[in-house]
């Protein structure tokens, strides 16, 4: 098992009522990153990414300049770790909706998680997360998902709306590959950093990228698929459901090299 995560509310040491708030009440958000000698790569996204939650949850931004303080605190003494960034509010529950004002920042502090895996053959599952451009910690949805995929043979799932149009997986982002183009699908989903760094090198690693409506009536079009989140900069995908894909080797290198192309931004 694992260490326990260091843990800290706006730069002092999580207390007994920090952690019993956040155990009874599932509303706030969240990034989570990779931190490599004191930098980050997409730390800019990663800000904008809590700025913007802070605004729509709660009513207020925390502050780039507060937040890189933070995390510049819980990473010192540190080399690679990974970085949980989450917003909460003690003064919001189910009977107190109505607070508005800074959220509170908990940082957790611990080792760099491995990838999610190698390839992936994942289950094709009817459902759209709560709110699908926001981080939030709402998760049932997507730990249900993944338990149903599993049970059922896959590795994970992957999520359609009712009409069969693509968008995200329960931890991930998707992208389709067809010779040296690169398709995202366009739908209600959370745009991920990951995604947007692959995206952001593509042109450097001999590809294209675009994004467009996916069906899943398309899927036979496509040379082959991947996956990408935060700890997992391109994984093949080896079938969505009964579709095969084909997998490279050398693909997921050159997306990998897209993602480790973008430089680490000092926190």
């Amino acid at each position: 098992m694992s260490a326990a995560p260091e843990l800290w509310v706006d730069g002092q040491p999580a207390t007994a009522d920090d952690l019993t708030h956040v155990a009874l009440v599932n509303y706030g958000a969240y990034t989570s990153f990779r931190v490599e000698e004191g930098g980050v790569r997409g730390l800019d996204l990663h800000l904008s990414r809590l700025e913007a939650e802070a605004v729509e949850l709660f009513g207020a931004p925390v502050g780039e300049a507060r937040l890189r303080e933070l995390m510049r605190a819980a990473v010192a003494g540190r080399g690679a770790c990974w970085l949980r960034v989450s917003l909460f509010s003690p003064e919001i529950g189910p009977r107190t909706p109505d607070w508005r004002g800074r959220p509170k920042v908990m940082i957790a502090a611990s080792p760099p998680p491995s990838p999610l895996a190698e390839s992936v053959r994942v289950q094709v599952q009817t459902y759209a997360r709560e709110t699908p451009h926001l981080k939030h910690v709402a998760t049932f949805g997507l730990i249900r998902a993944r338990r149903l995929a599993r049970a059922a043979g896959f590795d994970d799932a992957l999520f359609v709306d009712v009409e069969g149009q693509v968008s995200e997986g329960s931890l991930w982002n998707i992208g389709f590959i067809s010779g040296t183009d690169v398709t995202w699908p366009q739908a209600p989903m959370l745009a991920g950093v990951a995604q947007a760094l692959v995206q952001r090198g593509l042109g450097q690693s001999g590809f294209t990228g675009r994004t467009a409506p996916v069906h899943v009536d398309d899927l036979g079009g496509f040379d082959a698929a991947f996956i990408c989140n935060s700890a997992t900069p391109a994984c093949a995908v080896t079938a969505i459901g009964d579709q095969a894909f084909a997998t490279s080797p050398a693909i997921i290198d050159r997306l990998k090299a897209a993602w480790a192309s973008n430089p680490v931004q000092p926190i």
